[in-house]
């Protein structure tokens, strides 16, 4: 039986940060200049009026203190209030190719593997900028890896998705060495004026290498012992944003193009279906949840986070045990529990277990159970 590594991983965070009080005065001098113009109607009852957000309310709601974005200008702008990211012509280099290069380089560096040793490239996603050519082909060409490359995009468990597919690739033998890559740049599709969503999600890019375990030649491997994915669909998290919105223009910019959501009813439906899931494979596997040294999950809401913490070992859980990262990167879709692995596995000795899991819109869940060699 072909057994399968992780035996890189990489992080690439942009240049710029936006902390929680730089937002907030941002959104409230929106609320002011929305309250103003529309005063009238509020008066007469017609129009509710906004209210103010604040970094208390934000960190409460979320544990997020801060986030990164690859461009800032346009962010807090009360007129503005999105990145100006200029539109790339063709024969440049895409923004999410940019960022996914460089985590690439950094998994590879640590896997101790070559680009034209990869055969199989994954860019996995929430969004792509484009349709096509595919991203993963654009990295493809300017790492120069061999084989075939696609993007694939299946919301925050695209990376433990892909990983899957990666996985499946090289057990069924169309690749030996693949590299999957999460690119993710949230903030184009963020809503700044949305008082409920508008602290959520920040830009980042990570990368792992994923191969045959009698290749692998480093000393930061771990084995993937076991994997399972789930898929059922809700409308509680959505994005209306594609290529036909282009045919309705009275409608093509409305705020459901923009990433929106019911968190009440995702909290309610989708941590059950986290817990049986996990269950089932743990139970598949004879794992006990208490075997494992780290929880490596999806960094949407602290909250949501310490729920499955709980329920998987209890009230006392040392934090070291499922680290937070979403305090500083705040939401970053797929690449979260991938930012915690990378940063949170150098204390690992052979058998430790680790669990990689996320969790998000479809609804979707992926979860890699895995050894360090």
């Amino acid at each position: 039986m072909i057994k399968v590594v992780i035996s890189g991983s990489g992080l690439f965070v942009p240049p710029f940060s936006v902390s929680n009080d730089e937002l907030v005065a941002s959104y409230n001098s929106y609320v002011d200049l929305h309250n103003q113009q529309n005063s009238q109607q509020i008066e007469e009852n017609e129009l509710q009026p906004l209210a103010y957000s604040s970094s208390e309310f934000i960190e409460k709601a979320s544990g997020i203190k801060n986030r990164y974005v690859m461009v800032k200008e346009g962010i807090l702008n009360p007129q503005i209030m999105m990145p100006l990211i200029a539109d790339q012509a063709s024969d440049e280099l895409s923004l999410q190719a940019s960022m996914g290069i460089e985590a690439a380089k950094q998994a590879l560096a640590q896997a101790k593997v070559n680009a034209e040793d990869i055969d199989l490239v994954i860019v996995a996603c929430a969004y792509t900028q484009r349709a096509y050519p595919a991203i993963a082909i654009e990295i493809q060409q300017q790492l120069g890896t061999k084989g075939f490359a696609y993007d694939m995009l299946v919301a925050c468990s695209s990376a433990t998705f892909a990983i899957v597919s990666a996985v499946n690739a090289i057990k069924g033998g169309t690749a030996k060495r693949v590299l999957v890559i999460n690119p993710e740049l949230t903030s184009p599709q963020s809503n700044f004026r949305d008082r409920d969503s508008h602290f959520i999600f920040g830009d980042v890019a990570t990368a792992v290498v994923v191969e045959r375990q009698d290749l692998a030649q480093t000393e930061h491997a771990f084995n993937i012992l076991s994997t399972s994915c789930m898929t059922d669909f809700s409308n509680n998290i959505r994005s209306n944003f594609g290529f036909v919105n282009r045919c309705d223009p009275d409608n093509a910019s409305t705020a459901d193009k923009l990433f929106h959501q019911q968190g009440r009813k995702v909290f309610k439906e989708l941590l059950p279906m986290i817990y049986q899931h996990l269950d089932k494979q743990f139970s598949d596997e004879q794992i006990k949840p208490e075997e494992f040294k780290r929880l490596w999950l999806h960094q949407a809401n602290i909250n949501m986070n310490m729920f499955v913490v709980k329920k998987l070992l209890g009230d006392d859980v040392d934090e070291t045990t499922a680290p937070i990262v979403l305090d500083e990167f705040a939401n970053t879709a797929s690449a979260g529990s991938v930012i915690a692995f990378n940063k949170f596995n150098s204390d690992f000795k052979t058998g430790d277990l680790g669990l990689l899991c996320s969790f998000g819109a479809g609804y979707s869940i992926g979860s890699i159970v895995l050894e360090k060699c």
